[in-house]
């Protein structure tokens, strides 16, 4: 995760295997020496650290440019615009597919019966609303007949989600198109952050746009792009943090860099006085990592979980570049210079964002016509020891403490609950739409003997998902022998995403809570890809036989997207297609 090694040598990002280490007295230990059999390497040591601590992107071959007919002169102009040209191009494809029939289809599915109708409320009049049953046939038919409610309403999530799908029905009206269009814009504008993520990450533009191309062909990420539920929106605000902290570490790294004692060559060298006592000064980046993380916890309070994973993980990284810039203690150095700073940029920052994300709810009256709860200090707590605190910040903490029991104490069964063991290898998708149309009616064709059926089932990809549990154990191999930063910070942000719900295996908990981590699923199998295709200085016979291997594997995975897209869009099918495309029993 703070690995120092060389930069890649190509996209594929294999580092070359470093000279012996010179004579017998530096032989490493036997323990060391027999890691290398499982493919340890250490690392190699580069003449100017420069470009160890802000490595070059890599650029395409002469050859490549010769066979586009494109000068060599106007060659880094191109460079310079496929950095976004390319990443946008992936964008569109992501739009079409997300925004194509959004509406449609034109029900409540799912759990959108709680976050559709908490959001207008949110957006009305700040805090959600206890809305009577079966009101959403009334919404369907006729929103502006639908008078909102005065009475508030308990619900169990913080309020940032639904001031998001909100925006979309403040823009476009109560219903589906509406309170689907936020979702479906920040699932897009995820695969266009992946893509330059991706790039950074790797310093290969085309890396990048493969890693957003397999998000926007992903299956659960769409379905959840164009269903108003939260976890879509947490995903977005995760996404944002961890691409603000990988752009903090260039520039920290930089500065690092450009703050070292260069030789009369002008390569810079290692100075341990620089690198344990240099301030790296304002860092804009991490501030904004805090907020996103802490929209993220607005959100959902699992964004509190990501916010420890991100915080470890950048002074990690802080601690990797001073080491690289030549300090003898860098972990010492960097709890000195670096913990406290990267502990006020995230931790009170997201806090503070999280209080004003229920500004609507502290807003509102506190005489029992105002949010769920706002008056419960003012009613049961003016005699505590706490009184001195202000009312609102009381009733906010007595609502926090009573959705919390509801969630550690929610444990009634669903048809749809899922173990997280299961999710990787798509145990239990959740379907939130289903009709079985009759022939002649919805699309099902006149001659079908039996009726038809059309659901929206929220599946990954397969076979991107199958893959990914593959790409997923190359890059635990690449972190911990190779010590591959890339790597490491892949699996620290897939796991903030997954491991914490091992904790909760009692609770009711589904499938589709996966969307957060899938973007780290995908770079997983984006470095996967770049090693199939190998690294530079690989022999002619290599690199195709590697690029066959990558291309298959892309193709069949876009092709298994397009197999079940009717199913991620309710489109009505015939029985027998629909059974075709339920690979495994638990699917049904």
């Amino acid at each position: 995760m703070t690995s120092t090694a060389t930069p890649p040598p190509s996209p594929a990002g294999a580092p070359p295997v470093p000279p012996g280490g010179g004579g017998p007295e530096h032989e490493p230990p036997v323990w060391l020496r027999r890691l290398r059999g499982f493919g340890y390497l250490p690392a190699a040591p580069a003449a100017d650290v420069r470009t160890r601590l802000v490595p070059p992107y890599a650029r395409p071959s002469a050859q490549l440019w010769a066979a586009l007919g494109i000068p060599e002169a106007s060659r880094r102009a191109w460079e310079r615009a496929m950095a976004w040209v390319g990443p946008l191009l992936v964008t569109l494809v992501a739009g079409v597919l997300r925004f194509t029939h959004l509406g449609s289809p034109k029900a409540v599915i799912f759990d959108e019966t709680y976050y559709a109708k908490d959001a207008w409320a949110t957006i009305r009049q700040g805090y959600e609303a206890s809305w009577p049953k079966d009101v959403d046939k009334s919404i369907l038919a006729n929103p502006d007949a639908v008078p909102l409610p005065s009475d508030p309403g308990y619900v169990v999530h913080p309020p940032v989600g639904k001031w998001v799908i909100g925006l979309g029905e403040w823009m476009f009206g109560f219903d589906p198109f509406g309170w689907r269009f936020m979702t479906a814009l920040l699932g897009t504008l995820s695969v266009l952050m992946l893509c330059r993520i991706g790039r950074r990450l790797f310093r290969s533009t085309f890396l990048g746009c493969l890693a957003g191309g397999l998000l926007a062909v992903d299956g659960l990420h769409l379905v959840m792009s164009r269903t108003a539920l939260l976890d879509l929106v947490l995903m977005f605000f995760v996404l944002a943090a961890f691409g603000a902290l990988v752009v903090d570490r260039d520039k920290a790294r930089a500065r690092l860099a450009a703050a070292l004692p260069v030789d009369e060559e002008g390569r810079a060298r290692p100075d341990a006085d620089v690198a344990e006592t240099l301030r790296l000064g304002w860092r804009p980046y991490r501030l904004l990592a805090g907020v996103c993380l802490g929209l993220a916890f607005g959100t959902k309070w699992n964004g509190l979980v990501v916010l420890a994973f991100f915080g470890v993980l950048t002074v990690l990284w802080d601690a990797a570049a001073r080491r690289t810039a030549g300090a003898g203690a860098p972990y010492a150095a960097m709890l000195r210079r670096d913990a406290l700073p990267a502990f006020l940029s995230t931790v009170p920052v997201a806090i503070a964002v999280y209080l004003t994300s229920w500004l609507g709810w502290i807003l509102s009256p506190d005489d029992g016509k105002g949010g769920y709860f706002r008056d419960w200090a003012a009613k049961n707590d003016q005699d505590s020891a706490f009184s001195f605190l202000p009312e609102w910040l009381r009733s906010l903490w007595h609502y926090e403490t009573e959705v919390y029991r509801f969630h550690v104490g929610l444990t009634s069964g669903h048809t749809y609950e899922s173990n997280p063991w299961s999710w990787l290898i798509l145990g239990r998708p959740v379907s939130y739409f289903y009709e079985s149309p009759s022939p002649g009616t919805d699309g099902c064709p006149a001659t079908e003997a039996g009726k038809c059926a059309r659901e929206v089932l929220a599946l990954g990809t397969p076979l991107l998902w199958w893959a990914g549990c593959f790409a997923l154990l190359y890059v635990l191999w690449r972190w911990f022998f190779r010590r591959d930063w890339r790597a490491g910070a892949i699996a620290c942000a897939l796991g903030a995403g997954l491991l914490p719900w091992f904790n909760y295996q009692e609770r009711t908990i589904f499938y589709f809570y996966a969307v957060v981590f899938v973007p780290y699923l995908c770079l997983a199998v984006a470095m996967m890809t770049g090693a199939l295709l190998g690294p530079s200085g690989s022999s002619e016979r290599r690199r195709a036989l590697g690029a066959i291997g990558a291309g298959v594997l892309v193709l069949l995975i876009v092709w298994n997207f397009i197999y079940f897209w009717p199913i991620y869009t309710g489109q009505t099918l015939p029985m027998d297609s629909w059974r075709g495309r339920m690979w495994l029993d638990t699917w049904i």
